[in-house]
């Protein structure tokens, strides 16, 4: 098979809404983990202190003061798992309404609430599009020792703003440091569902493996978050059967419909994925990519459908759109509320995260072994070693719990997750 001889046509679905909804069997005894409990009721898994930009033009100032706390300055504060400068490409020349500014400041505000950080300072250049105070008045943020907010404009140009932002940093580390691991229920896990860098093996073993510990993690009262609309084109109907209302499942419809219209007004079309490296691991068209990307949703009810970074509110499996380009369909992931993630890989992702951990599944054992320092499970053994699906999603499970409670992936290791902040851009560039 080649490019030159398949062909994708479209094909009727029966979206047959609500038909295969069932009430889930809830596990009487929940599994545990020890994580971190904030003020507000959420829970993180990891404690960082953040400094986010509200525009590009403050992205160098805001890796300098990441960059000018120093391994002295963390010494004492053994919880606080680090100073993390998470920066973009956009925040002006771009209009101040419509979809690409609300995704740009969900996917703020998500970061600058999510359960991961301790504290967040907000770094503007002050002339830009994307106003601090608009985005904190819009969604009710307020400063205080924990959140605090600063333009380079008003702070006196970059050297005084890297020192009074790395002031601001010095001073919130004791307060951070005080958090404390607790035990905590499994129902407090968000898990970000990912695939990239796929092959033929992903919707044989590490995609269902992956949906089998969704479907434990759903009994055991936790959320699980798919996207990568592109990703479950031609797929999408065996979902909608799913969902627990025909509201839920016209929702997701409604997404489909939106990407048609957005990738045909841009001059592309939805088999433009998979990826060459896809094709090359053995997968044809998108609707053959699409049957195992939303294998990993494992096979419970489908209880809420959001948009790019909007904050979840319903528990158990969800769906929230966005592009399949991982870095940018993670970034929404974890600005909906996402404290961890699985990647599940065929070809060799070198993907991290941060604030969130990032778990990274080798759909074959070849791929595992040679990449072993940067895969954390191989799927592989449900075909050369006879594993059964279900086996392999409980060590998931498992392994979820124990990086919820602080061990540390094999990206954490490397030190990833600083460059992979990629808020979806649509929309003019102005």
């Amino acid at each position: 098979m080649h490019v030159q001889n398949v062909a994708m046509r479209d094909f009727e679905r029966d979206y047959a809404y609500c038909e295969e909804a069932r009430p889930t069997d809830y596990v009487s005894e929940r599994g545990t983990f020890q994580g971190y409990r904030r003020k507000n009721g959420s829970v993180g898994t990891r404690n960082y202190i953040g400094i986010l930009t509200s525009v590009n033009c403050s992205a160098t100032v805001a890796r300098y003061i990441a960059e000018a706390i120093r391994k002295e300055d963390l010494a004492g504060y053994e919880n606080v798992d680090g100073v993390v400068a998470l920066v973009h490409g956009t925040g002006c020349g771009m209009a101040d309404t419509g979809e690409g500014y609300a995704n740009l400041q969900r996917t703020l505000w998500g970061y600058a609430r999510h359960p991961n950080f301790a504290g967040i300072v907000m770094v503007g250049l002050g002339c830009e599009v994307n106003q601090i105070d608009f985005l904190l008045e819009a969604y009710g943020i307020e400063r205080g020792p924990l959140f605090q907010t600063m333009t380079i404009q008003d702070s006196g140009g970059t050297r005084r703003s890297v020192e009074h932002g790395a002031a601001l940093v010095r001073e919130m580390l004791p307060e951070a440091n005080k958090a404390r691991r607790g035990t905590v229920s499994a129902e407090h896990l968000t898990l970000a569902l990912q695939c990239g860098g796929s092959d033929a093996y992903s919707g044989i073993t590490a995609n269902p493996s992956l949906g089998a510990a969704v479907d434990l993690l759903v009994r055991h009262g936790g959320t699980a978050i798919l996207s990568e609309t592109p990703e479950i084109y031609g797929a999408e109907h065996l979902l909608t059967r799913r969902a627990v209302s025909r509201e839920v499942g016209e929702k997701l419809i409604e997404r489909i419909r939106w990407w048609e219209a957005y990738t045909e007004r841009n001059g592309g079309e939805m088999n433009n994925n998979p990826s060459p490296g896809n094709k090359a691991g053995g997968l044809t068209t998108i609707l053959e990519k699409s049957l195992g990307a939303a294998a990993k949703g494992g096979t419970t009810n489908l209880c809420g459908v959001y948009q790019y970074a909007e904050p979840i509110r319903d528990k158990g499996f969800v769906f929230m759109d966005s592009p399949g380009y991982d870095p940018c369909s993670i970034t929404g992931q974890v600005a909906s509320g996402a404290n961890i993630v699985c990647f599940t890989t065929g070809r060799g992702s070198v993907y991290g995260c941060k604030p969130a951990p990032s778990l990274k599944l080798a759909t074959n054992t070849p791929m595992f072994e040679r990449m072993d320092e940067d895969m954390d499970i191989n799927c592989g053994v449900v075909v050369d070693a006879g594993q059964s699906i279900g086996d392999v999603g409980a060590g998931i499970f498992d392994r979820l719990l124990e990086v919820a409670s602080g061990s540390p992936t094999k990206s954490e290791i490397f030190g990833f997750g600083d460059d992979e902040f990629v808020p979806w851009q649509i929309g003019a560039v102005m």
